[in-house]
Parts: C-alpha cells; sequence; structure tokens
C-alpha cells in the first residue's frame, strides 16, 4: 500500500507538504485532493515523470493531462499566448474548478499535450493542491487518480482501491467538495468553446464569455487511442466495474430495467426522484433476503449535492459486488445537471 499522509484541508501542515513535494522531485507520483477530484501528480516539465502517470492509469498517451498551477502568472509560463478570453475567465473563476486549454509554449512536454500544440491548465481552489504547487515551485500534471476510464476518486481511499501500490504517495484531505471533473474551455479558437462540462455550469461562464459555445454532441471520441483536445473525451468513461443503464421515465420505467436486469445478477439502483425512493426503496426491503438484492442508494435531488455523491455511490456499489446499475435519468432539460448527465452517458456506454 502506499504511504499516506493525513492533512487539514483547510490548513495543510508545511511539512506534510513539503514531504509531498520532495517525492515529486525524485519524480515520484502524489495523489492529492482538488475540489474536484483527487488528482494523480507528477512534475508536469518533466517529460519522463509524466510518463509515470500514463503507466500507473494505463492511460493511452493520446491523451492529453491538465496542468495545475497557483496562479495565472506560472500559467502563462506555459502558454504561447493568452487570449483576452482566458484573461476574463481566468480573472473570474481562478482558482477554481475551470480548464482553459490555450496554445502550448515550448517548454511544456508532448507527455502532457497528446502531441497536441495546446495545453489544458488550471489553478485549483483546495488549499493542498495550492500548498502542493507552492511546495514545488512548479507546474504539476495531473489527472484523475484512478485507473484509465474508471471512476475518479473522491476520497483518499478511492485512491488507493484504484491504484494502489502505483502511486508512491497519498495525501488524505478528506472528500472533495464538488466531486466532479473541472469544466474544460478551449480559448485557442473563436468563439471559445467547451471540451467537457464540470462543475462550473455554462450559465456562469457565458456570463464572463457569452460566445461561449457548448456543443454536446461533438464531445465524445470513440476511438481510445485517437487525439483528442481535452481530458474526458473517452466515450466510456467515469464507469465503475459493473455495468450501468440510465432509465428515463420516472420510477415505473426503472423498476421494469431492475426487473429486466435482475436475471441472474446482482442490481444496484440509484435514484433521486421522491416517487421512485418511495416505491423502488420500500420494494429492496421486502426484497433483503434475496441472491438478487437490489442495493438501493438515495441520491441527492440537488444537481450540486448529486455531483458530489455519484463517483462514492460508484465505489460503494462496486464494494458491494453488484453486476448492474439501474439509474434514474437526472433532468434532460434543466442546464444544472449538464456534468452529471455527460457522465452517466458516458458511463453507460
Amino acid at each position: 500500500m502506499p504511504r499516506v499522509i493525513v492533512v487539514d484541508p483547510q490548513k495543510p501542515d508545511a511539512a506534510a507538504m513539503a514531504e509531498a513535494a520532495s517525492v515529486l522531485a525524485r519524480g515520484g507520483l502524489v495523489a492529492f485532493p482538488t475540489e474536484t477530484v483527487y488528482g494523480l501528480g507528477a512534475r508536469g516539465l518533466s517529460a519522463a515523470d509524466v510518463a509515470r502517470i500514463f503507466a500507473a492509469k494505463g492511460r493511452p498517451p493520446a491523451h492529453p493531462i491538465i496542468l495545475h498551477v497557483d496562479d495565472a502568472p506560472m500559467a502563462q509560463l506555459l502558454a504561447a499566448s493568452w487570449p483576452e478570453a482566458a484573461v476574463a475567465l481566468a480573472d473570474a473563476f481562478w482558482p477554481g474548478p475551470l480548464t482553459l486549454v490555450v496554445p502550448r509554449a515550448a517548454n511544456v512536454p508532448d507527455e502532457v499535450t497528446g502531441g497536441l500544440d495546446t495545453v489544458g491548465i488550471r489553478a485549483p481552489s483546495h488549499p493542498v493542491a495550492l500548498a502542493l504547487v507552492h511546495a514545488l515551485g512548479e507546474p504539476i500534471a495531473a489527472p484523475s487518480a484512478n485507473k484509465h476510464t474508471h471512476v475518479s476518486p473522491t476520497s483518499a481511499s478511492h485512491v488507493i482501491r484504484s491504484l494502489g501500490d502505483a502511486v508512491d504517495l497519498v495525501i488524505d484531505g478528506g472528500p472533495c467538495a464538488h466531486g466532479i471533473e473541472s469544466t474544460v474551455v478551449t480559448v485557442a479558437e473563436t468563439p471559445p468553446r467547451v471540451l467537457r462540462p464540470g462543475a462550473l455550469g455554462l450559465e456562469r461562464l457565458r456570463a464572463i464569455v457569452p460566445n461561449i459555445v457548448h456543443d454536446a454532441s461533438i464531445l465524445t471520441v470513440a476511438d481510445d487511442a485517437a487525439r483528442r483536445a481535452s481530458p474526458g473525451q473517452a466515450s466510456k468513461h467515469y464507469a465503475p466495474r459493473a455495468r450501468v443503464i440510465v432509465v428515463a421515465g420516472g420510477a415505473d420505467a426503472v423498476k421494469r430495467s431492475l426487473a429486466e436486469a435482475r436475471a441472474g445478477a446482482n442490481t444496484g439502483a440509484l435514484v433521486w426522484s421522491g416517487d421512485a425512493q418511495h416505491s423502488i426503496g420500500r420494494g429492496a426491503k421486502e426484497r433483503e433476503s434475496a441472491p438478487e438484492l437490489v442495493r438501493f442508494v438515495t441520491m441527492p435531488r440537488a444537481p450540486d449535492d448529486y455531483a458530489r455523491a455519484l463517483y462514492a455511490a460508484f465505489y460503494d456499489l462496486d464494494d458491494a459486488r453488484v453486476d448492474v446499475i439501474v439509474v434514474e435519468a437526472p433532468p434532460a432539460d434543466d442546464d444544472a445537471w449538464w456534468a452529471v448527465r455527460d457522465r452517466l452517458e458516458r458511463a453507460a456506454r
């Protein structure tokens, strides 16, 4: 098992951060909390160190990795240009759950960018992440700290479950505040375009840069080995071991899907509406002795709270050895659910 350091998420111990930075400086991998999910960090300007991330995750080399910085001036050292939209968005949302894709500078290795001429950069708001960048004094490359295409970790225990000894050090800063990845926007083209829905909503982005484009239909790359401009564009991603089925149509539709899935399989259910909680939850209690037990999880009804709970629910259902997870679909016409809908669609492919 990797070494684990527990820190105060708001006031991380300076000695602990110095130890973690020394592991990075020696070429090691450090998992650390951000406000979105836990990241698997290496020195971002070292091609050899970044290559260790790909090996640990089993990640194809064409997938770019986000560089984490402590402020806009550090970010600008990684960019060949810093467009006006980058200035406006960074001023409004950094530090925070926004990744900006910009033209890359010559000092950024191909291993970070997947060989593209752009690089994704963000300044996280989590005190531990910021303290680690400060302690290291250079950018940290960090995708989510999990095996490729699997569920992103929102706690230190999730990291250990997914990566085990592949990581040298885990900083345990408690659960992540958002529980879902950063929003990725490219400002390397005009107009700016969303490349991955995330914790920062479209309405807030457009309040700063009104012409930002979002077209969900083009944000999937079917070939896992193909190059893509952003993390999180794989056709199947954020997926638990269990097969995921997302069902629209309310409680009755979810109950029908559960009945079909229970033929020889242990099933789980994620529901959020009051009707589904009442009718399916009551039925699950009546079947507690059945071998195909429904593991029933009541999800929050607010989109931000749902997002925060989603990956932990997937980890818990995998631990329960559930074979199939039937998920009550979130609202289809509410932009507040955009990131949750994206993650569930990819998990179900």
